[in-house]
């Protein structure tokens, strides 16, 4: 097996949104923007300016822009290497690409292609078969954002637990507890009103009509270890949203923790 990078990774899609090329060009590369649909994100707007983004408590990934083309097209590169604990030359850098296309009827497509180059390892290939399945539910979010909060700043709202328990499981505890349904349907969550916009595997987003208005995505993920973690990712907006996600977060995980999970094997 090579020890140089030189086995080349990519992934590519497209999805459209509603928005002008520059309400959207405002929501995937401004800091803002894309902290309101995305992972929390600092980001320089100009090519050669740093990018970083907020992954968890004690993980973020880091990069520099690469190409800035209002409003047709963003690159990034991030190091790669760091962000999965190897030596800085084991992999070459993982380079992203939005590129923005104007439809008729007030939409735009954005064209999306991550690549990268690795030494052939297993885990690397398990890393980007991964990669599609967590990234394009980001994807539901931008364009739920664009339809009803463009141009809004977002107050995060972030929980999570881990429990000994398969995510399937897992999932299904949840999803029963929260009384999820269908697209379209109205759900009432711990107080707050919305309607179910996507379902995914182990995976439903909520837009929030009430107390305050926002975006929840509610999910389970298999830790690999034996175990797996209940989360809540909230984009909220108005006003209100500091004092909303400062009573509403601690609320959340108090309730994640206190899943009852039906123990594996029985």
């Amino acid at each position: 097996m090579s020890t140089t990078p030189t086995v080349p990774y990519r992934l590519e899609f497209s999805v459209e949104v509603p928005g002008t090329p520059e309400q959207v060009w405002q929501a995937i590369a401004t800091a803002k923007g894309m902290s309101s649909w995305y992972l929390p994100t600092e980001l320089e707007e100009h090519e050669g300016g740093s990018v970083h983004f907020t992954i968890g408590a004690e993980m973020g990934s880091d990069g520099h822009v690469t190409g800035w083309d209002p409003p047709r097209r963003l690159a990034f590169e991030e190091d790669w290497s760091a962000l999965m604990g190897k030596d800085p030359d084991a992999l070459s850098p993982l380079t992203t690409e939005f590129l923005v296309e104007a439809q008729s009827g007030g939409s735009c497509v954005v064209r999306v292609t991550s690549s990268g180059f690795g030494t052939g390892a297993d885990w690397e290939s398990e890393w980007w078969d991964t990669l599609s399945p967590g990234w394009m539910p980001f994807f539901d979010n931008l364009r739920l954002y664009l339809a009803h909060f463009p141009g809004q700043e977002a107050t995060p709202l972030e929980a999570a637990a881990s429990h000994p328990a398969d995510a399937e499981t897992l999932w299904v505890t949840m999803y029963d507890a929260l009384g999820l349904g269908d697209v379209g349907a109205a759900v009432e969550l711990r107080g707050a009103s919305g309607t179910v916009e996507r379902v995914g595997e182990q995976q439903t987003l909520v837009r929030l009509a009430a107390p305050v208005p926002g975006m929840l995505s509610v999910f389970a993920y298999d830790e690999g270890d034996g175990s797996a973690t209940a989360a809540v990712r909230a984009y909220m907006f108005s006003a209100d949203a500091a004092d909303y996600v400062r009573r509403e977060e601690p609320a959340w995980q108090s309730w994640l923790q206190g899943l009852s999970v039906p123990a594996r094997n029985q």
